[in-house]
């Protein structure tokens, strides 16, 4: 069994060879792909996978416009860390879907499926137009709700200068004030602009605007200075690094 991972977290893609190998699942992996860009010039090579586990948040975008560059004709069961994207992804034919953190049950049903599917595994290019269409009109998230000391309140997003997360605990911060945020990261990179926010690391988003100086890091990184982060490293990860300069460049 051939498979494919497409997927722009190294630690998710061990994770998630690490389950199937805990599953008894038998397979060879073909590769480890972590963009859109190069998810089409892997399938340009007709190279046909028995199986691919997708991300639908890649460094450089939704995994769905894969789809509309070039022809994918293999199940897919895409992987996500907000379940906003599940019913979406049912919409391309994919053969599940796996809510983040990916438990060993729901793998394990997700491949019983595969198994037991007579499907066709051709993803319609028009309905993925379609999504994409809906979810560019969806993406101006304008607040989040959040507390502020015994009330709740609006945080707009046109205020945040970047979130981080710390011991587990997420935070938005604007030029005034910290305040606690009740999703995590992924969860928040999966719902906002893409265009003005992006995922530096596992535990960063920035947005563009906040960013007021970019510096060489060593082993090939980038380091930013953002407002009002004094007490915040931003450092951008080496594999997206080069995303994040071909973002900066739009």
């Amino acid at each position: 069994m051939q498979i494919l991972i497409i997927e722009d977290e190294p630690r998710a893609a061990r994770q998630l060879q690490s389950l199937l190998q805990a599953c008894n699942f038998q397979y060879q992996l073909l590769e480890v792909i972590d963009s859109v860009e190069e998810a089409v010039l892997w399938f340009q090579k007709q190279i046909i996978p028995d199986l691919v586990f997708m991300d639908i948040q890649l460094a450089d975008g939704l995994s769905f416009e894969i789809f509309q560059q070039v022809r994918v004709e293999a199940p897919i069961i895409f992987t996500t860390a907000f379940d906003q994207y599940a019913i979406q992804a049912f919409k391309v034919n994919s053969i599940d879907y796996l809510l983040k953190p990916i438990q060993k049950n729901d793998l394990t049903q997700a491949l019983d499926k595969f198994t037991s599917s007579n499907t066709s595994n051709t993803i319609d290019p028009s309905i993925v137009h379609q999504l994409l269409q809906n979810m560019q009109q969806g993406s101006g998230r304008e607040g989040i709700l959040v507390k502020d000391g015994k009330s709740f309140v609006q945080l707009k997003i046109k205020d945040v200068l970047f979130f981080y997360s710390e011991n587990s605990i997420t935070f938005g911060v604007t030029a005034t004030k910290q305040y606690i945020v009740d999703e995590t990261i992924d969860q928040l990179y999966e719902t906002l602009d893409p265009e003005m926010f992006f995922k530096i690391n596992r535990g960063q988003l920035v947005v563009k605007n906040a960013i007021e100086r970019i510096d060489p890091y060593f082993n090939h990184r980038v380091k930013l200075t953002v407002t009002k982060a004094e007490e915040q490293e931003f450092v951008v990860s080496r594999q997206r690094t080069q995303h994040f300069k071909d973002w900066m460049n739009r």
